[in-house]
């Protein structure tokens, strides 16, 4: 097959959660980019719709719905209009994410309800996501965690700033993440379903300058910070058929860094 037709995502249903985000914007973007019929699904549906309404300006298949995924009906509603609008899913980006806990001596209650949404109704909207592509005869499911997940802070990056107190949730989160994704690639294979995780670096969001310096004197390629487009051929590229013999893998992304 020629690599252009092995990259196209043509006539694939594709789902990304947290769609409207900073991350998300761009995963939409490229997948859309490459033929593909794309849904941005989050709580804030208005947030959604703009997003989708900007893209289809320029020629791109995107659409917007609602979903809360800390909430069963509204995972449930959000399947139910997927089957009733598109009748099949052929790829899910499980994106979104909420960041109640602000620093290690936060409330504990903080920590709960990271968990919640974040463990919790994680896995609930990924249970059901999955059960759409098994429907569907297989596809993808891309996990976007994060090198935090990986390796533990570096403190230095945070000289002389406020920023110096990474949450815990967030290490906790990313790190289970990637390895739910080698669970999900053994206990979906019958289903014809592979299951990847990229695991990006710092995407650049006007950060601090003394931030900037200490972080990007770290970074091989460029001394930057990830942007917007670093994301889109690696997404594309696990969502499409180019990718697949490519199962159970967690992508670090984060220009060297950790070389």
């Amino acid at each position: 097959m020629n690599v252009k037709e092995l990259l196209s995502l043509k006539n694939k249903i594709i789902i990304v959660t947290g769609g409207a985000g900073l991350y998300g914007k761009t995963i939409v973007e490229g997948l859309a980019e490459a033929d593909g019929t794309v849904i941005t699904a989050s709580r804030n549906l208005d947030a959604g719709q703009k997003v989708a309404e900007e893209f289809r300006d320029k020629g791109l298949d995107v659409h917007a719905m609602r979903v809360d995924q800390a909430d069963h009906k509204s995972v449930m509603a959000l399947k139910h209009q997927i089957q009733n609008k598109f009748g099949q899913l052929d790829v899910f980006v499980n994106n979104a994410v909420t960041r109640p806990m602000k620093g290690y001596n936060a409330p504990m209650e903080q920590f709960a309800e990271s968990m919640r949404v974040n463990a919790t109704g994680m896995m609930d909207i990924l249970r059901e996501m999955t059960d759409l592509i098994a429907q569907s005869g297989g596809g993808s499911i891309i996990n976007i965690s994060s090198m935090m997940g990986m390796f533990g802070p570096d403190l230095s990056n945070y000289e002389g700033t406020n920023m110096g107190d990474p949450s815990p949730d967030y290490f906790f989160h990313n790190a289970g993440l990637i390895n739910l994704t080698r669970y999900l690639t053994r206990v979906l294979a019958d289903k014809n379903i592979r299951a990847n995780c990229i695991s990006p670096g710092g995407l650049f969001n006007d950060q601090p300058q003394r931030f900037l310096e200490n972080y990007c004197k770290k970074v091989p390629s460029g001394r930057r910070m990830a942007n917007n487009d670093d994301i889109k051929g690696l997404i594309v590229l696990l969502a499409s058929e180019a990718s697949a013999y490519i199962n159970g893998e967690n992508i670090l992304m984060d220009g060297g860094m950790h070389a």
